[in-house]
């Protein structure tokens, strides 16, 4: 779906983009939705589909192990689940990129979960995946090249040479690169509270309670962090695209 797709445990999920980020209607969802003039929340997690599809293979691994306790068939049905989701795709010749990609994040964590033997272990590439984001985003605030900034700005205009000038273009408008730094510490605690809060299930073994953890925590926080992030910097891009035109007019 773009950048920062839950179902690895960042910050976005669903399955109706391609591997350009855009949706099945041409639209970008994910971060890279931020960069719609006209915005939408219900575009920027993929549409009920792509909620329903990022979901399903989640809802079925924890309610499935949880009432039977049987690693190796929830492993198997979950599995089964995210190939007929893609399968399904194919049939009614729609882009199945977005769902590939699905697959290929649950497979990892299904793969963790059967070699070692634990249910647990289904979530822990999650953890890490929120772990690097924390990390690279904290270095881009460090050095003022917020990290959503450099993200929507890329998607709007990207760069194909002359990078300090691109870099420039909107490091120099004051409000928006505050808006940005703001969105870009947001994220960092959308992360930090995915890992506050699921790591401790984790290491008590509390596998149905993490399970509902990281579904409540990814497609609903999602959709309310990257709400909040547009409302925090649509003014301020609002006017920056404003400058932009006028300047193109000159």
């Amino acid at each position: 779906m773009g950048l920062f797709d839950h179902k690895t445990g960042v910050a976005n999920d669903g399955g109706d983009t391609g591997a350009d980020g855009t949706g099945t209607h041409g639209k970008r969802s994910g971060m890279a939705s931020l960069a719609n003039e006209d915005f939408s929340v219900i575009d920027a997690i993929g549409g009920p589909r792509g909620v329903l599809e990022s979901v399903l293979p989640g809802v079925v691994f924890v309610v499935l192990f949880v009432a039977t306790r049987d690693l190796h068939l929830t492993v198997m049905v979950a599995a089964a689940l995210a190939v007929i989701q893609v399968i399904v795709r194919l049939l009614q010749r729609q882009s199945a990129m977005g769902a590939l990609a699905g697959v290929f994040a649950v497979a990892i964590c299904l793969v963790w979960a059967w070699f070692s033997h634990d249910a647990r272990n289904y979530y822990l590439p999650g953890f890490l995946v929120n772990s690097f984001w924390i990390v690279v985003l904290a270095i881009s605030l460090i050095v003022r090249i917020p990290g959503i900034g450099a993200l929507v700005e890329f998607v709007r205009n990207p760069v194909t040479e002359r990078p300090r000038a691109w870099l420039a273009a909107w490091r120099d408008d004051k409000p928006l690169l505050r808006a940005y730094m703001i969105v870009t510490g947001l994220w960092i605690a959308v992360f930090a509270a995915r890992l506050g809060v699921q790591i401790p299930m984790y290491l008590t073994n509390h596998v149905g309670w993490l399970g509902t953890a990281r579904l409540i925590m990814g497609v609903p926080m999602f959709a309310a962090a990257i709400w909040v992030t547009w409302l925090i910097i649509a003014t301020p891009l609002h006017r920056h695209r404003l400058a932009e035109a006028a300047a193109k007019q000159e």
